[in-house]
């Protein structure tokens, strides 16, 4: 006997497509089929997820034992909720599947636990904070942390120049200059947040970093709380205020 395959989903028009990609994705693991999945799913500017499908396989594939898929799913998990959240179509997405985004975000936070690489616990701190919704800068917050350097504006309101800030094999410091580059350089030194002193998202991230044995990561994050020297007006501010208003 035979059984005719499942209608397609009003909200969906490739249903099979889609269902193909996620099992591509999950079975094979390489950057190519994750990327056709991304595509299908940021289709011409659109944001095609709201199918039942997605996050649920997503929630699927973060929750088996292949850390590879699990770290991609909760990647592009949590950058679809964000770009849903502020989109007036899908800004309810995230409270209509509330169970699968309680399930991405248990296992984030199993994951990051057990993530020796420091790029890859980075990366997942980013998922888990975009799929707990509270932050919609967490790429750029985190980018810089991976990076060890951010590249911000001077809040002077005339805008007084573009600074580099940087924290990695270079030296820890703040420039105008394009530090790749340039020899000698003109820098001030960085001021990095006293740990003891961190409140809020600053706070969490530098405990949740050196709980999990992250050293260089909760370091990295004194820097990104810290504070930094505009060397053209010599105004000192805060680099991750900076960061937020990009």
């Amino acid at each position: 006997m035979t059984t005719s395959p499942p209608a397609p989903h009003a909200e969906d028009p490739a249903p099979d497509r889609l269902r193909t990609l996620l099992e591509h994705a999950a079975t094979s693991g390489s950057a190519q089929a994750w990327s056709e999945l991304w595509t299908e799913l940021y289709h011409n500017g659109s944001l095609d997820v709201a199918h039942p499908l997605v996050l649920a396989t997503l929630a699927g594939m973060a929750q088996a034992e292949d850390a590879g898929v699990a770290a991609s799913a909760l990647q592009l998990a949590g950058a679809l909720l964000v770009q849903a959240d502020q989109r007036y179509e899908t800004r309810n997405l995230r409270h209509r599947y509330a169970p699968e985004v309680d399930r991405l975000r248990d296992a984030a936070n199993r994951w990051r636990q057990v993530t020796v690489d420091r790029d890859d616990y980075c990366y997942l701190v980013e998922a888990l904070l975009n799929l707990e919704g509270d932050i919609h800068w967490a790429e750029d917050l985190i980018g810089g942390v991976v990076g060890e350097e951010y590249e911000v504006e001077c809040p002077d309101p005339d805008g007084c120049a573009t600074v580099w800030v940087a924290f990695g094999e270079r030296g820890l410091f703040s420039t105008t200059e394009d530090y790749a580059c340039a020899e000698p350089l003109e820098t001030f030194p960085l001021h990095p947040a006293d740990p003891r002193t961190l409140q809020g998202l600053g706070r969490r991230l530098y405990d949740l970093a050196s709980a999990d044995g992250h050293k260089e990561a909760a370091r990295a994050l004194t820097y990104a709380f810290g504070e930094a020297t505009c060397p053209e007006c010599e105004q000192r501010f805060s680099v991750v205020a900076q960061v937020s208003a990009r």
